[in-house]
């Protein structure tokens, strides 16, 4: 499974505070983190192996959402800051529209992802039958 992380400036906590809910099972199953740079640095400071792209004004949500197009990722984690602006909301928007366009589940803040994560984890089999 390949899980895509990304977290505006104001969300990279709340990001290692999700994934820290999940250690476990983050080390215990076969699941691939890619995340943006910024993002992966905090990620990985906490103790996950995670594979680091660019940094999502320098062209890491663009990254993400090709491997979204290409369908290389099962779920796309953005936790989005909604009340702050954003250089790149152009790539945002884009990475959105791409996961909505290839059905690639896309959860934007941590109660989602939980409920994404929490199925994804507990019924691999029915979701490999998907893809």
């Amino acid at each position: 499974m390949k899980i895509a992380l990304i977290a505006h400036d104001g969300k990279k906590a709340d990001m290692v505070h999700f994934l820290s809910g999940f250690k476990e099972e983050l080390h215990q199953t076969e699941i691939n983190l890619f995340a943006t740079g910024t993002t992966g640095s905090h990620i990985e400071r906490a103790g996950f192996k995670v594979t680091k792209l660019l940094s999502g004004p320098l062209g890491g949500d663009a990254q993400i959402a090709s491997m979204a197009a290409q369908k290389e990722l099962d779920l796309v984690i953005f936790f989005r800051d909604p009340l702050d602006k954003h250089p790149h909301e152009p790539d945002v928007q884009m990475l959105m529209r791409i996961c909505d366009v290839h059905n690639i589940p896309l959860a934007t803040n941590p109660a989602a992802a939980e409920m994404i994560f929490k199925y994804l984890t507990n019924s691999k089999e029915t979701w490999n039958q998907r893809q």
